[in-house]
């Protein structure tokens, strides 16, 4: 995977740049400032460290902080649970997910759960969010990729993934910034690592989206699909963690009421009662 080597660093680096004075409560100064976001000084008096640690934390010179050190960095940029726990991870501090050979196996109960949604689109995804199984809407909703059974490479690589995904931006987005989750939880995920690694070098787009350092899970979701068989789809997602295989998840997409689940069950129809895992 071609990352820097001090991703503690760079991640502080890229929160520092997109946190204004003003949402930490600091006055801007007008437009005297060079710097976008906040300045290094900054942060390090609202984490009450001095400049000279702080600048040493993000060149990577300083590669042991503590738990003190870390939550307080965290807090003075005003980091969610979410990015505040990767960052802890970033630093050594909470233990990565190790791997498990069940992470690529779908339990034939989450299997028989798949049929239990005849009117949503099901699916379960890997760490590195290759497509393990999924029911008869998704089947039919991811048909246009079919032979490309990661969605990451989907979204970047597959030609017709900006006209199935109108909202092609804000899904690209949120996928990466899951992915880059995922890599803090399973950093011996090769999965992850080989993915990560050939779109770093074949796309610039998920490059710039991979260097902005942000994380989030996917949880809720709101995804329209153009297709020209049925037309528009548009789905709300919620997403689970499959607890018994960590790393998976259960990603169920609701149509919305009306012409979208009409739809959906037209795609469904014409599409047969075939799941197909690759």
């Amino acid at each position: 995977m071609q990352q820097t080597q001090n991703e503690f660093g760079a991640f502080l680096r890229a929160y520092r740049s997109r946190t204004e004075p003003s949402d930490v409560g600091m006055p801007s100064g007008g437009g005297s400032r060079r710097v976008k976001g906040l300045r290094r000084e900054e942060v390090a008096v609202l984490a009450g460290v001095s400049a000279d640690y702080y600048a040493r934390l993000e060149q990577g010179r300083e590669r042991h902080p503590s738990p003190q050190v870390v939550d307080a960095v965290g807090r003075a940029m005003r980091l969610t649970v979410e990015e505040r726990t990767h960052l802890f991870r970033l630093a050594g501090l909470h233990p990565a997910l190790t791997s498990a050979g069940s992470r690529q196996t779908v339990h034939p109960s989450l299997l028989q759960m798949l049929d239990a949604f005849p009117t949503a689109a099901a699916y379960v995804l890997s760490p590195s969010f290759d497509v393990l199984a999924k029911n008869t809407a998704a089947t039919a909703l991811l048909a246009p990729f079919e032979g490309t059974p990661n969605m990451v490479r989907v979204l970047f690589q597959h030609p017709r993934a900006r006209e199935v995904f109108t909202e092609w931006d804000t899904v690209a987005r949120a996928t990466v910034h899951a992915l880059r989750l995922h890599a803090g939880l399973f950093p011996d995920d090769t999965g992850i690592t080989e993915v990560v690694g050939e779109l770093l070098a074949d796309s610039a787009e998920f490059h710039d989206m991979w260097q902005d350092h942000a994380v989030r899970s996917l949880a809720r979701a709101y995804k329209v699909f153009l297709l020209p068989e049925v037309g528009r789809i548009e789905l709300t997602y919620q997403t689970f963690d499959v607890n018994d295989a960590p790393g998976q998840q259960l990603l169920v997409g609701v149509p919305e009421p009306g012409p979208s689940t009409t739809a959906l069950e037209a795609l469904c129809a014409s599409a047969g009662r075939l799941r197909v895992s690759p």
